[in-house]
């Protein structure tokens, strides 16, 4: 594969079914699997913040990648979350999109996200606080 092949994945703003963060998990399992997925990210699959949003539904992350690489819509593969562990109410979206969407903001993740600004020459970058801010910055969104 070239380098042009290989692809960040998806914003994790992107929802499914109300939910930030899933649909990027998934595609991240898909565009591995067909080696598309950038280096970077390899290190990380089911580690980070996919650990904690498989932790949040109760499934296990090699179960989320066989029951994803047998097809389905994000829709259909969150639903499927919902069965094998918990499903989730509205004030549960709630509360996992504000704390996914503000991780790295005064946290325990805070000097993660300073390191991956420095390691992407982003440490001028004072809009980026959160790691979806960083995301979106270092795979060329913002």
């Amino acid at each position: 594969m070239n380098d042009e092949s290989m692809k960040p994945p998806i914003s994790a703003y992107e929802e499914t079914l109300g939910m930030r963060y899933f649909a990027r998990m998934l595609d991240k399992i898909r565009k591995y699997d067909v080696g598309e997925l950038r280096e970077d990210f390899h290190e990380n699959l089911g580690k980070s913040l996919d650990g904690r949003c498989v932790s949040y539904l109760r499934v296990d992350y090699a179960e989320v990648v066989e029951r994803t690489l047998s097809g389905g819509s994000d829709e259909e593969i969150l639903e499927w979350c919902f069965e094998r562990g918990r499903a989730l109410d509205e004030n549960d979206v709630l509360i996992w999109n504000q704390f996914s969407s503000k991780l790295g903001f005064r946290d325990h993740v805070s000097e993660v996200l300073e390191e991956r600004k420095r390691e992407s020459h982003l440490e001028d970058r004072d809009d980026i606080v959160t790691m979806f801010d960083y995301f979106e910055a270092d795979e060329g969104r913002s």
